[in-house]
């Protein structure tokens, strides 16, 4: 792996909180390497350090112990500035909960990183058009969050960590508060990002949806990792997450 095609590099990244007079290690010691324009998911259980390490590439997060090089530049020694201007700039996020403004527009709510960022009202709006435009929104620009299904807030969320056309989109658990059919949307909306658009997609999530579209998948376990699996040697599919889930369904139904 090429250093010149790794966008983010952790090395002996460890996590420390202190809860009381405990000590509690999210992270024991991760090292990672990941490639421009990949769909990399980070999969574990609750309290296995993903959405740690997730917080920690983001810049939302510092280490105790280790490096984050994003682009080559070392996260735990930017200042706070650069740290402000990583998350404006190079990364784009998506949460599980949407994240998004209620007071505001789906359109103002993608203008929000563009205002941030500098860029002027009518070019921030019309970028915004554009975006909700390809999330598949074009109709709801002037819809506010309560106006919007579940489905249509996470693709305002999607429109805006594009907003400044960042390299890397963080997503932790995007269909995690979605229905089936519109979570396997969303993934392959994600998917799309890397093969037509060269955005690298890293991913915190529960979902085994995800590993279809992904072209690694990092599995963590008590703030290790503890296999990292290409494409070609996973065994789930979209199309067989579904099929079970419709079988068992049925089954429920028949009682079966």
């Amino acid at each position: 792996m090429s250093a010149t095609n790794t966008i983010v590099s952790v090395r002996g990244v460890k996590r420390r909180y202190r809860m009381g007079d405990e000590e509690v290690w999210a992270l024991g010691g991760v090292d990672l390497d990941i490639v421009r324009g990949e769909y990399l998911s980070i999969m574990g259980p609750s309290g296995s350090g993903k959405s740690t390490l997730f917080n920690m590439i983001g810049g939302l997060d510092r280490p105790t112990e280790g490096q984050v090089l994003i682009d080559g530049q070392d996260v735990r020694s930017m200042d706070v500035r650069q740290i402000a201007y990583l998350r404006c700039h190079k990364v784009g996020f998506i949460f599980q909960t949407f994240n998004l403004v209620e007071v505001m527009t789906a359109e103002q709510n993608v203008m929000l990183p563009m205002t941030f960022a500098g860029v002027a009202d009518e070019p921030a709006g019309r970028r915004a058009r554009e975006l909700l435009d390809l999330v598949g929104l074009g109709q709801r620009y002037d819809h506010r969050p309560s106006q919007l299904s579940g489905g249509q807030q996470q693709r305002v969320a999607i429109a805006r960590a594009l907003a400044n056309d960042p390299d890397l989109i963080l997503a932790d658990e995007p269909t995690g508060n979605l229905d089936l059919k519109t979570g396997e949307e969303i993934i392959g909306m994600l998917g799309r990002f890397t093969r037509e658009m060269g955005k690298t997609v890293i991913s915190a999530t529960h979902d085994h949806k995800m590993l279809a579209a992904s072209d690694r998948v990092v599995y963590l376990t008590d703030g290790k990792i503890t296999a990292i699996k290409r494409q070609d040697e996973l065994d789930i599919a979209v199309e067989t997450i579904t099929d079970r889930t419709a079988r068992s369904n049925h089954d429920r139904k028949t009682g079966a």
